[in-house]
């Protein structure tokens, strides 16, 4: 009798070992998932400037299969102008963990240059138009903008780094207005203002670019001084200002500030400054 006792016992006791091991064992897999299994997403550095959003998408494919085909940004600004945005833009549809370039249009730049931003909330979501499956992710105006402007890695750096595809999206052609002097991308830095002011483009403003040059850049326009420069809240600290007249215009991490006792008589590269911002914070007034 007492022998089977000990033995019920014993084997009792590694049944409720056998049930624990198992619980511990099922809850360690479903934080592993939880911490491990989630899509994961990472903000990347475009190759091109302007409306291009890039971005790394990492998730299990066998276990959730989904065509993939559209990338779409919401802005919830409850306390700025505007109160929401929304970018939606499709791209080729992808199967498996992939890296994109996607041409936003010019509602990503109304999106980074609203007020209030800092207080905002950004919704990422990649989905299916076909399969309904989304991807959302959340996260903080001030935590969006770092990580877009901060980005080091590339797309093609990303995708060889996972040894994943590419999908890069061609942009539409840009219609640039006839009194900006805008030239083609330079080569590691970005579209450049095509102005005498620029070294990149010196040489071809000296005497020796010949009359072909002055004639095609048109009449001579008078400079003039300005009274009073400065920059309105939204500034998405894109440098082109600085490059172009860094005496005047001093980018911090977050905005862009003028510079203390900045020559104002140069009222002509002023001007192409404002005109060069792409969320025209730049502001500025004529003297006289």
């Amino acid at each position: 009798m007492t022998t089977s006792l000990i033995a019920m016992g014993v084997a009792a006791f590694m049944v409720i070992n056998l049930v624990v091991g198992l619980a511990a064992l099922s809850l360690l897999f479903g934080t592993f998932e939880t911490l491990f299994g989630k899509p994961k997403l990472s903000l990347l550095r475009s190759s091109q400037s302007g409306n291009i959003f890039a971005f790394g998408l990492k998730w299990n494919s066998a276990k959730e299969p989904a065509s993939l085909d559209t990338v779409r940004l919401r802005l919830f600004n409850p306390f700025g102008t505007p109160t929401q945005v929304e970018v939606s833009k499709p791209f080729g549809p992808r199967s498996s963990s992939f890296g994109a370039e996607v041409d936003m249009g010019p509602g990503f730049i109304e999106l980074l240059g609203a007020k209030g931003f800092d207080h905002a909330t950004i919704q990422i979501e990649i989905c299916s138009s076909k399969d309904g499956v989304v991807f959302q992710f959340d996260m903080k105006g001030p935590k969006f903008k770092k990580l877009v402007f901060d980005a080091n890695q590339t797309v093609a750096e990303f995708v060889s780094q996972n040894g994943l595809d590419v999908q890069k999206e061609s942009r539409p052609p840009i219609d640039i207005p006839s009194r900006s002097f805008i030239a083609d991308t330079v080569p590691g830095r970005g579209p450049q203002l095509k102005i005498s002011t620029n070294p990149t483009f010196a040489g071809e403003f000296s005497s020796s670019a010949g009359a072909g040059v002055a004639a095609a850049a048109g009449p001579a326009v008078a400079n003039f001084a300005v009274a009073k420069v400065w920059i309105e809240p939204g500034c998405i600290v894109c440098n082109a200002c600085e490059d172009i007249y860094k005496d005047v215009f001093e980018v911090k991490a977050d905005t862009c500030l003028i510079r203390p006792n900045a020559p104002l008589d140069d009222g002509l590269r002023i001007q192409e400054a404002a005109e060069a911002c792409p969320v025209e914070v730049i502001k500025f007034t004529k003297a006289g």
